[in-house]
């Protein structure tokens, strides 16, 4: 029987592909570099923020990585939260499954994902939140995974995770969890979504 229900942030929770381009396109304006492609994009989109960066810069040798991570450190990312779009219907979702399935947030995320918890207000809705800091390593190995389950006392087969990319399905294959491909139709999953509204169908939610 489902009892857990664990989230992505972005491309799920929010939609954050612009505010991703924005940030990473200022760090490395920051150091006189061209813009991101658009395989760059969708690469720091779903990446932890550390390889992102070495992504972005693998091909700049000539600059240091250490002056990069200070630079990154001292941006200050409040103006670029305030470009992400919330998801319309994630609220209603939120509250129909509240309090029958406990809600958790696996996501590559780093010290920014306090900023999105108090900016719009989540910490209510969910009892646990790993990201890329407090997990021993990022998506998609699965130590996020396990620490949320062990924290719920629960079996893979209780929970159920909602993702958009290929880190989170092999985030969610490591453990063998089942993954809802939430707006990419394109992503192996068992099941496929365009709204969290609609999760609620799925048969899981219906036992």
């Amino acid at each position: 029987m489902l009892k857990l229900v664990v989230f992505d942030c972005d491309g799920v929770m929010f939609d954050s592909r612009e505010t991703n381009r924005a940030y990473y396109n200022q760090l490395l304006a920051g150091f006189n570099c061209s813009p991101m492609d658009e395989e760059e994009v969708g690469y720091v989109h779903a990446h932890n923020v550390f390889d992102s960066l070495a992504h972005i810069f693998r091909n700049h040798n000539h600059i240091n990585m250490d002056a990069v991570n200070r630079y990154r450190e001292e941006l200050d990312y409040t103006p670029f939260l305030h470009q992400m779009l919330m998801a319309p219907d994630l609220l209603e979702f939120l509250e129909t499954i509240s309090p029958d399935y406990h809600r958790a947030i696996s996501t590559n995320r780093t010290n920014t994902m306090d900023m999105v918890m108090d900016i719009f207000k989540l910490r209510s809705w969910f009892e646990m939140v790993v990201t890329a800091l407090t997990a021993p390593r990022p998506k998609p190995a699965p130590d996020g995974l396990y620490m949320i389950l062990d924290h719920f006392g629960l079996q893979v087969d209780e929970a159920i995770y909602i993702g958009d990319s290929s880190v989170d399905r092999d985030h969610c294959a490591a453990v063998g969890l089942e993954l809802i491909a939430f707006n990419n139709p394109k992503l192996e999953a068992p099941y496929h979504v365009d709204c969290f509204m609609d999760i609620l169908k799925l048969p899981p939610f219906k036992c």
